[in-house]
């Protein structure tokens, strides 16, 4: 809608500075972009494919490794597209996930179309009301500091819509090959022989 909005790449910076062994799921497209941007990171794993599946990954990675603190990064054209998605993580309540969808009312990678929350969706509402314990817009850098300790610290599943411009941003993009983006990530969480196996 109207208004001041955040620039993407501050916003992921500040989300991943000193992140320590957090994971992270970058969703398709600008997403993993940004987070590429933020640092190349083995304990990311970018998709270059799969759009609407980014937060059903960061759930499977966080019912699968319950004392790690998992984060997925997506765009709203995405979170569009896998809306459902929202209801499995509420359903499954994993304490240790968190979702950041970076709304710029648009779907970047197909020409800029304005997507419905250009029109009035609330994201955070839809996830409220599927049963996540906390889910809010985020309009400002202020409450990037709550968002940040919700990420590392919060009882999950968490989401946050943060309202991002819309303005183009230099492409900074991970590693194409999505097997050595398997197998980085993989030996980065479990250790090279795991990777072996």
């Amino acid at each position: 809608m109207s208004g001041a909005k955040l620039d993407r790449r501050e916003v992921v910076r500040a989300l991943l500075e000193r992140r320590g062994d957090l994971l992270v799921v970058a969703g398709l497209g600008s997403s993993a972009w940004d987070c590429t941007a933020a640092g190349d990171h083995p304990l990311t794993f970018p998709l270059w494919g799969a759009m609407g599946s980014a937060c059903t990954i960061g759930l499977g990675l966080a019912l699968a490794q319950p004392r790690r603190r998992v984060l997925v990064v997506t765009g709203d054209g995405e979170m569009l597209m896998g809306l459902g998605s929202l209801a499995t993580v509420a359903a499954q309540r994993p304490g240790n996930l968190a979702i950041v969808v970076l709304d710029n009312e648009r779907y970047g990678e197909t020409g800029m179309q304005r997507t419905h929350t250009a029109y009035g969706t609330d994201l955070a509402a839809v996830a409220l009301a599927c049963g996540f314990g906390k889910a809010e817009i985020v309009r400002g850098t202020a409450q990037l500091a709550g968002v940040r300790s919700g990420i590392h610290r919060g009882k999950g599943p968490l989401f946050y819509q943060v309202k991002i411009g819309s303005d183009p941003v230099p492409l900074v993009l991970p590693p194409r090959d999505g097997a050595l983006l398997k197998h980085r990530f993989r030996a980065a969480l479990l250790g090279s022989k795991a990777a072996e196996a």
